[in-house]
């Protein structure tokens, strides 16, 4: 139940706080005092969208603050302890609007998600406003309501959750089956880049293997001159380098018998001699190993062009070539997979739908029997709301299978959907001799405020929501028929806290609470304010709704006898 309401620099509120209590509470005031102002505040705080654009003009934020009584055993209370937020019989709901757009939620005390709000609110209270009305007239509408009066909303959710499944396996099996009809070719291409690649043969940076043998082959002539040169210096030519410091070395000798410490220089001497001996002896080795070889420079130059071809063809390296025989190997162990993956995957698609269709089928004939039932009880109501002579049929009629749906997605030559196989119409024919037609097609304004009511009546002993709160619902209604509505909101606070937002007087007077909703000019600012009235001021504002701005005695006189005849 809302206990309190409290809005802060909202549209043209700049600070009011609301008091609720049980059954049924009127608010009631003149057109442009804020009305729809208070109910916009309250969709906020049930999850609607916020804007900046609702923020007071002259503030940085807007505040709304709703308290709500709980049950320990209510679904809400669980909903909120699944959440992790603090649960206890209070709720407390806080929105900050701001002008920079970062909104904030609060839920007792700690940070919220929309979703999270959205959760806890769709089974705390509902509005019934112009969006019931213009949602009556949507017929994806009447599938729902009709599933929510047969508390078919387990079963439809199966359903949901069953096409929902199916539908990813559908894509997937349209992939599988793409796959494999183009897989001839397919493979075909990647059969030949695997045979070519695997015929390569490539050795780990062959290529660069290859780069410094042509150089050398190029180059073998010059290479072998300057070698030869080297060691001809060395060795073999008139004054050697070895044998001038062979020379060296006994000069040295006799000299270190005169003096003993040249004796570290002649040894240097020889260790130098030995080192060129070594390198003499490796550049011979390496001049055996020159190849002038034409027809190995040719090969080799073949061979790094086969493997540039290669480079340039499968992403620029020898290391890309590697990864895509890899990737080529992958691709093709999928694809010769891919017959059983779609065998598997048909397989599974078969076992969902039977599952589906029945589910859909089940719950198909379970509306059947809750449209009948739902269509006496909105007759009976309606008759109540006088409307005695209105025929009301909810008219289910099949989802055609069309050449574009899916034969997975069909029974009995019926598309299934993710709410079944059905689509549901609300007919009615509210003047006797007619016949009853869609009710979008013919409902007046009137009609439709009593059939929302109707079905509100209705839905109170189904729904969890304890809280509902009314606007319009007296739209093009008056006399009587304003007395009848009247006392089917009394009759529903009985089960329900009830807040009515109303022009009409002969629904003001069925309330147990009633405020008055103003506006007036502070500091040349307008504000709207609300108060509770009290028993004379309750007969003001009767009178006021009766006979406009002028109260006589007369309208005062008959504001009077409204109330004690209620």
């Amino acid at each position: 139940m809302l206990q309190e309401l409290s809005i802060k620099n909202f549209a043209i509120i700049d600070d009011l706080q609301i008091e609720f209590s049980d059954g049924l509470t009127i608010l009631s005031g003149e057109t442009g005092a804020g009305k729809s102002v208070i109910i916009n505040a309250v969709n906020l705080l049930l999850g609607s969208k916020a804007s900046a654009k609702l923020i007071r003009t002259g503030s940085e934020t807007a505040e709304l603050e709703a308290l709500f009584h709980l049950l320990p055993e209510s679904k809400v209370y669980g909903i909120i302890k699944g959440y992790g937020y603090d649960a206890s019989e209070e709720l407390l709901i806080r929105r900050i609007i701001s002008t920079s757009s970062r909104h904030r939620i609060y839920i007792n005390g700690s940070l919220a998600t929309i979703q999270a709000l959205k959760s806890i609110t769709e089974n705390l209270a509902s509005i019934s406003g112009q969006h019931a009305h213009q949602g009556l007239l949507k017929e994806e509408q009447h599938l729902l309501i009709l599933d929510q009066f047969g508390g078919l909303m387990q079963l439809r959710s199966e359903v949901y959750k069953c096409f929902h499944q199916l539908i990813p396996l559908v894509e997937k099996l349209k992939n599988f089956t793409a796959i494999k009809n183009r897989q001839t070719e397919h493979v075909e291409l990647l059969k030949f880049q695997q045979k070519e690649i695997v015929k390569a043969s490539i050795a780990y940076r062959e290529d660069l293997a290859l780069e410094q043998e042509i150089l050398r082959l190029k180059n073998g002539e010059l290479l072998y001159q300057t070698v030869h040169d080297i060691i001809e210096e060395f060795y073999s030519s008139k004054g050697a380098i070895i044998e001038r410091l062979v020379e060296a070395k006994k000069r040295l000798e006799k000299a270190c018998l005169i003096d003993p410490e040249l004796s570290p220089k002649t040894e240097n001497i020889i260790d130098v001699t030995f080192k060129i001996e070594e390198v003499v002896e490796e550049l011979g080795i390496y001049q055996k190993s020159i190849r002038i070889d034409k027809n190995r420079l040719e090969d080799a130059q073949t061979r790094l062009d086969t493997l540039q071809r290669l480079k340039r063809k499968y992403g620029g390296s020898l290391e890309s070539v590697h990864a895509h025989l890899e990737t080529i190997d992958r691709e093709l162990s999928r694809i010769e997979n891919i017959s059983g993956k779609i065998e598997e995957t048909e397989a599974r698609l078969l076992k969902l739908h039977d599952k589906l269709a029945g589910l859909a089928v089940k719950l198909s004939m379970k509306r059947k029997q809750a449209a009948e039932i739902l269509s006496k009880k909105i007759e009976k109501e309606l008759a109540t709301l006088q409307m005695s002579q209105t025929k009301f049929h909810v008219l289910l009629q099949p989802i055609p299978a069309t050449a574009q749906t899916e034969n997975i997605l069909t029974t009995e030559n019926r598309s299934i959907t993710e709410t079944g196989i059905d689509r549901a119409i609300f007919m009615i024919a509210p003047n006797i001799g007619e016949t009853v037609k869609a009710l979008s097609a013919i409902a007046s304004g009137g009609e439709l405020s009593r059939v929302v009511l109707a079905l509100k009546a209705i839905l109170a002993k189904t729904e969890s929501v304890e809280t509902v709160v009314f606007d319009e619902v007296d739209a093009g209604i008056g006399g009587s028929t304003a007395e009848v509505v009247g006392k089917k909101l009394s009759s529903l606070a009985r089960r329900h806290q009830i807040i009515c937002i109303t022009h009409l007087p002969q629904i003001a007077k069925f309330g147990e609470h009633h405020f008055r909703i103003s506006k007036d000019v502070l500091h040349g600012r307008t504000r709207t304010t609300i108060k509770p009235v009290n028993e004379k001021e309750r007969i003001n504002e009767i009178a006021r709704m009766l006979g406009g701005e002028k109260i006589t005695p007369a309208t005062l006189n008959h504001a009077r006898e409204m109330l004690q005849k209620t």
